[in-house]
């Protein structure tokens, strides 16, 4: 007797993994369709190996995912509670669950650009508030829509499945069905670490398209059997990590509306303590929190020209008079440099002070003028560049008489790209075109970006994210620098590249 009710009991669970494999078959099936919106949001491939290689990563990964969900949910509860119909309804609520997930994740792919997890959460719950804020009712009829028909449709083919195991068995599907998606997954990996071993950006840019998509990389499997030279692959990646988006661009301006209060921007290479003393004396109120280059060309390229500096030759660009200074009214906003050891540098700027109401500039000794600066009803002090080695961008003081400026740099931060678009609308001119920097009056909510000799850096709040040019990363406090042992946030990077996109 007790040997019948095992055998009967093997039969029982053999039945419902045949079950639960075919049950998975369909499921994946289904979740093609949804991935398939994934690359609705990417650029498509502009290489047939970037096809063939969408192709693969799209069915293996897939497939993966699905058998995964398997694995950890149903394969268990067939062992430990082997009753087919309470395994069937529990089969297809958790299948509903999972799809549901899915297609929401790739409505947060599609808004954000990377998928939900622990470091996207608050910006999934944003985006989730503002869809139920804006569209309640929508919203909920969706869900509850979607949610049904695919909870119907999963009772459906558990339904199926169980009556017809035989007939799919012997159907011959099996077998082609485990070779194409097995097969497509192999294939991925191993067409990925070829794309990662010589560059193939067509390929490796479609890495994170997919969600939980971690393909094999050269750096780890071809460099452990010094197949690969990194060095001469981290230059590769050096000479290509410097994309025409980040190339400095003629805006026009427009130079018509209102004017703002009269505004002073003073830049110093260093200060002194009796000239902090005096600034502070003369009501300057301190900013530590802006973010300047330890490289001095860098430095007057952010500040003066609004851009990157993406290879050493951009530092010829300051011999040239910005596109912005030729287009706004000479008797409204200046550039003069009073320092003299900055003559060569700066050939085009002013060598005394002008009376223009919005003016940047270069004093060493700003005590001297006061009486001249004393006129503006804002002023800015800020350092030119930090003298920080270790990071290629830290926070240095500022001193701030601007009681409306200095209240969002508190909550956004600063950089040296900030200034130009920030004095600019206070002399109210505009740009056709966003500036890399924000308004600092009105901060965009992106992190801060800035490229640095190729290695791209995103702050955010506390938080400053550094991805070196050999794919290498490291996340620090802004404010202190003190090393966080955190892994890479994508949220943090991916929203500060729609920079260059905007």
């Amino acid at each position: 007797m007790v040997l019948e009710q095992n055998l009967s009991l093997v039969k029982k669970v053999n039945r419902l993994l045949d079950w639960g494999h075919w049950f998975t078959f369909f499921n994946i099936i289904i979740a093609l369709f949804v991935t398939a919106t994934f690359w609705a949001s990417e650029p498509l491939p502009q290489t047939w190996l970037g096809w063939i290689y969408l192709g693969f990563n799209w069915f293996g990964h897939t497939a993966f995912l699905c058998f995964m969900f398997f694995i950890l949910t149903i394969f268990p509860l067939s062992l430990i509670f082997p009753y087919q119909r309470h395994i069937r309804g529990l089969a297809a609520a958790l299948a509903t669950l999972g799809l549901v997930i899915l297609i929401f994740d790739a409505y947060v792919y599609s808004q954000l650009g990377y998928h939900i997890g622990s470091a996207s959460y608050s910006q999934t719950i944003d985006l989730l508030r503002q869809q139920v804020v804006t569209n309640l009712r929508n919203f909920v009829l969706i869900v509850i829509v979607v949610g049904s028909i695919i909870f119907l449709l999963e009772l459906v083919i558990s339904n199926y499945c169980w009556k017809r195991i035989s007939r799919l068995s012997q159907s011959g599907l099996g077998k082609p069905a485990l070779v194409l998606f097995f097969g497509s997954f192999m294939l991925s990996h191993l067409i990925h670490i070829y794309a990662d071993a010589s560059l193939h950006w067509d390929i490796t840019r479609q890495d994170n398209v997919l969600p939980f998509s971690y393909p094999a990389t050269a750096k780890s499997l071809l460099a452990r059997y010094q197949l690969v030279d990194l060095t001469q692959r981290a230059q590769r990646q050096a000479d290509k990590l410097n994309p025409d988006s980040i190339k400095p661009v003629s805006r026009q301006l427009r130079c018509d509306l209102p004017l703002q209060p009269s505004t002073l921007l003073i830049i110093s290479n260093t200060l002194s303590e009796q000239q902090i003393q005096f600034l502070r004396a003369q009501h300057l109120r301190v900013h530590d929190q802006h973010f300047i280059p330890n490289n001095n060309t860098e430095a007057l390229l952010n500040l003066l020209y609004g851009r990157f500096m993406a290879e050493p030759s951009d530092s010829q660009a300051l011999l040239q008079i910005p596109n912005w200074l030729t287009q706004v009214p000479t008797e409204r906003v200046s550039v003069s440099n009073l320092n003299t050891d900055m003559a060569s540098r700066l050939p085009w700027a002013d060598n005394s002070l002008t009376n223009t109401p919005y003016a940047i500039v270069f004093d060493e000794s700003p005590e001297q003028h006061w009486a001249h600066y004393q006129a503006y009803e804002h002023i800015v002090v800020i350092p030119l560049y930090s003298e920080q080695t270790r990071f290629p961008l830290s926070p240095q003081t500022a001193y701030v008489r601007w009681p409306a400026l200095l209240t969002q740099v508190k909550q956004f931060n600063s950089q040296q790209l900030d200034w130009l678009p920030t004095l600019l609308t206070a002399a109210g001119c505009e740009s056709e075109g966003p500036w890399l920097g924000d308004n600092l009056l009105t901060p965009s909510p992106l992190p801060k970006l800035n490229i640095s000799q190729q290695d791209i850096i995103s702050i955010r709040k506390d938080k400053m994210l550094i991805l070196r040019q050999d794919g290498s990363y490291g996340v620090w406090s802004a404010g202190t620098l003190v090393p966080l042992n955190e892994n890479l946030n994508v949220p943090l990077l991916i929203d500060a590249l729609k920079r260059l996109e905007e």
